[in-house]
């Protein structure tokens, strides 16, 4: 038995390391690729069942986006980032429970290399799909509320320095000074939750994809009929239950970030017309 947290190298394309998770993920992106082109390429006004499989799977995750952002013009914006990060993690997951993968092995040195990993268990390539989610969330809340109000919201100093410009002026607002030290705390916290977003969304995914696979790969060492059984179930229901919620939190990120801008407006309007 052989755990590794690293996927092995295969061969290499000049200084670049192929390994097997990339491969894997490589065969796995051209066969869904081939697949819905495919699909779209045969649309038919009668469907067949996979045209209509298709449909129905689309329909059903555009109406829970759509639930989620409250609008059409968001959803249409959205959904395709949301779903395909989906449609990627599940297939992903569930294609590793077919049998007789890793009996595909090559030859490196005195070692056999097994040619497929699960994809979601390579960190790296989690963490490729979790900066790509971040990176569209910070992108949608500069364009909500333009590059200063975005790195205001971090570095918020505004409390303190109405206070020290008062303060020069003879005028002493200690509730002030108390209000200017509790936004500039929580624009650092805001920073801190952003980066840490990095660590959860993707840890979350992985570590429980790899332990899973950890746990059915020890069990069925151990005792390799019956034992294993339960925990097979609870990974595939692991696999599903981890698509999902990665999706939704991308989701919500991004529809958070959207409606930043709504609430920075809210925010702008003078406080004798409307207390926020």
């Amino acid at each position: 038995m052989n755990i590794s947290l690293s996927p092995d190298i295969l061969f290499s394309i000049g200084s670049f390391p192929v390994t097997n998770s990339f491969f894997w993920g490589v065969v796995l992106t051209l066969a869904l690729i081939i697949f819905f082109g495919l699909v779209a390429k045969k649309m038919k006004n009668v469907p067949g069942p996979v045209q209509n499989f298709v449909e129905m799977i689309l329909e059903a995750g555009y109406d829970f986006v759509r639930s989620v952002t409250g609008s059409d013009k968001k959803t249409e914006k959205v959904f395709p980032l949301v779903f395909t990060l989906f449609i990627f993690i599940i297939i992903a997951n569930l294609i590793t429970y077919i049998p007789g993968q890793s009996a595909l092995t090559i030859s490196r040195g005195d070692e056999l290399v097994p040619v497929f990993r699960a994809v979601i268990a390579d960190y790296g390539m989690v963490f490729a799909m979790t900066m790509i989610s971040i990176i569209v969330t910070q992108i949608v809340a500069i364009y909500m509320v333009g590059p200063f109000g975005y790195v205001g919201k971090f570095f918020n100093f505004k409390g303190l320095f109405v206070f020290f410009k008062g303060l020069f002026k003879g005028k002493v607002d200690f509730l002030g000074l108390a209000q200017g030290f509790f936004d500039a705390f929580m624009g650092i916290m805001d920073l801190v939750g952003e980066i840490a977003k990095v660590v959860s969304l993707s840890f979350r995914l992985f570590g429980n994809i790899f332990a899973g696979e950890v746990l059915t790969a020890v069990i069925l060492f151990l005792a390799p009929f019956i034992a294993p059984l339960p925990f097979m179930i609870l990974g595939l229901l692991s696999a599903i239950v981890q698509a999902f919620v990665f999706s939704v939190l991308t989701l919500i990120y991004i529809t958070m970030a959207s409606e930043s801008g709504g609430e920075e407006r809210k925010e702008s309007v003078p406080a004798r017309s409307c207390d926020v």
